[in-house]
């Protein structure tokens, strides 16, 4: 496609590694793209089945920002659609506004089309829910300090001292750290926890669970330091417990505008 205006660039969240999990919009965009851009070290290649016979398909795990953006460019010169195939939600711990600052710069259109985070998947694999009445009404998305520091107020202890469900990203390498952390804010050594290797990867996913205490030897066992969730969570294990404060949502005695209290 040749046109004196550039194409749309489209950074479309891949989902957190199942092919299937990508959105029916982001499927559909990979269908009539021109041009693909995937982050090979995260995103499963097989997403790339989406995209159409003859598509300039590019991995950028061995790209620089620069080159990245600058393909994109060049490719939006040439196709309607462009696709930066990212993985899980392109607004969660991606370059999304280092890429899209040099497209605006050369003119060149972009949108966003989000994706299932690898947080939702990991609780999904292991059954588990984020929030529970009266337990927690919160959940803190983060990562531990690494070659990228924390902003100011925004250290592990100081987030973990609300004691609400945490998920904690890009931090595997750096489990010492978290439950030096999760002690400093008061967690007990017993507190459960939950790490998932590859959240909804076919044939590559793991769940692990243990304690505080615990959970950094059933890592090193199971030989997980990559692509791992860390979940710590007030709410882990709750299908199990003997009692649930019920949702008012569906409690008989709670009046809404679609339904009247029946007792």
């Amino acid at each position: 496609m040749n046109t004196d205006l550039p194409g749309t660039v489209w950074f479309v969240g891949a989902g957190p590694g199942d092919p299937e999990l990508i959105t029916v919009k982001g499927q559909k965009l990979l269908a009539q793209a021109g041009a693909v851009l995937f982050a090979g070290s995260l995103v499963d290649r097989a997403a790339t089945a989406y995209a159409p016979e003859g598509c300039d398909i590019r991995d950028s795990k061995d790209m620089t920002l620069e080159e990245m953006t600058e393909w994109l460019v060049t490719r939006a010169a040439r196709h309607g659609t462009v696709v930066r195939l990212q993985t899980g939600d392109p607004s969660l711990y991606g370059a999304l506004i280092e890429m899209a600052r040099p497209l605006d710069a050369a003119g060149v259109p972009w949108r966003v089309v989000p994706g299932v985070s690898s947080a939702m998947a990991a609780m999904a694999a292991a059954g588990e829910s984020m929030t529970l009445p009266e337990v927690t009404q919160s959940v803190i998305l983060t990562r531990v300090a690494g070659r990228t520091p924390m902003p100011e107020g925004e250290d592990l202890a100081a987030l973990a001292a609300h004691h609400t469900t945490m998920c904690i990203f890009l931090s595997i390498t750096l489990l010492h750290k978290v439950e030096a952390a999760l002690r400093e804010a008061g967690w007990p050594e017993d507190a459960p926890m939950l790490v998932v290797h590859k959240a909804s990867w076919p044939g590559e996913e793991l769940i692990l669970r243990g304690t505080l205490a615990d959970i950094k030897q059933r890592c090193r066992e199971a030989g997980v330091v990559s692509q791992a969730m860390i979940v710590a969570s007030p709410t882990l294990g709750s299908r199990h417990w003997e009692t649930l404060v019920r949702s008012k949502l569906y409690d008989p005695t709670f009046t809404h505008r679609f339904r009247k209290a029946t007792a």
